[in-house]
């Protein structure tokens, strides 16, 4: 093979798939992923440059997935399975190795939700995490500052996208969200996208499980003042709450800091918009010029 079709993918091509040396979950998965990339490649009796050619990569990133220091990509581990005529066993991994990729942050919160039994969300800048279009989220990373890299944006796009399973849960979570008047007004990403956005709320709000309401701006008395708040409880009566500025901005499971941020929830729940009252009030956004 000659010319940009012959060039095979190093390391330069690939960036944003190094392994977080703190993340020992991760670590250990992508070890696992290239013991077995190399046991059956040397079983198939194929060398790193040989492979790498099957592949569409250059001998270092052979050498560097098969040592774990690398993740590899989903097309790799397609290829590799074809070359190394694994059956689907190497292309089976590719679940795990997403998962990798996903801020681990982002895996712990993801992993909560999934056990949740009730989830409570106060959100005062933007729309939360569970709430967000594809094209709305992508906005909000992409004004981040510094900017984040393309890759790294789909990266998290990924993860935040992934967590939206909970709505497909049965039985289905509690959930209720709480949202600032100003994040139904404020045009992410565009008019467009913003009524797109908003029209989704509406969706999602007549689903069962589901409760938004809105916090309107004319408040003069308000509980969330501090910023926000989510509250998720599990089935064996445990649960976990962070409180933006309080308890060091982390997550606690404390039952004298629970009571605070479920006091507060409680309190702006009941000055925010009803249930009831909130999707005409985002009708109403949403009709505005």
């Amino acid at each position: 093979m000659d010319g940009d079709a012959g060039r095979l993918r190093s390391e330069a091509d690939e960036p944003g798939w190094e392994v977080d040396p703190d993340d020992d979950w991760g670590v250990a998965v992508v070890a696992t992923v290239g013991r077995q990339l190399k046991v059956r490649r040397e079983a198939k009796g194929m060398r790193a440059a040989e492979f790498g050619e099957a592949v569409g990569y250059g001998e270092d990133m052979v050498y560097k997935i098969e040592g774990g220091k690398r993740i590899p990509q989903p097309e790799y581990l397609d290829k590799a399975d074809e070359a190394l005529g694994a059956g689907g066993l190497i292309a089976a991994m590719k679940e795990d190795v997403a998962k990798v990729r996903y801020p681990k942050k982002v895996r712990d919160l993801a992993r909560m939700e999934a056990r949740a039994v009730e989830l409570t969300a106060y959100g005062t800048h933007n729309l939360h995490g569970l709430l967000q279009t594809p094209d709305y989220m992508r906005a909000l990373f992409e004004m981040r500052l510094p900017a984040h890299s393309q890759d790294h944006v789909e990266r998290l796009m990924g993860a935040r996208t992934a967590r939206k399973s909970i709505f497909e849960r049965d039985p289905a979570p509690e959930l209720c969200f709480v949202q600032e008047e100003a994040t139904l007004r404020r045009p992410i990403g565009g008019k467009m996208v913003l009524r797109r956005q908003l029209e989704h709320l509406l969706e999602l709000g007549r689903m069962r499980s589901v409760e938004i309401q809105v916090m309107p701006i004319d408040r003069a008395v308000h509980a969330g003042m501090g910023g926000e708040i989510q509250v998720l409880k599990f089935a064996d009566g445990t649960a976990v709450g962070r409180a933006e500025g309080d308890f060091g901005s982390r997550p606690v499971s404390e039952l004298k800091h629970l009571r605070i941020m479920e006091l507060r929830c409680g309190i702006i729940r009941a000055q925010a918009l009803s249930p009831e009252e909130s999707p005409a009030f985002i009708e109403q956004v949403l009709g505005a010029p």
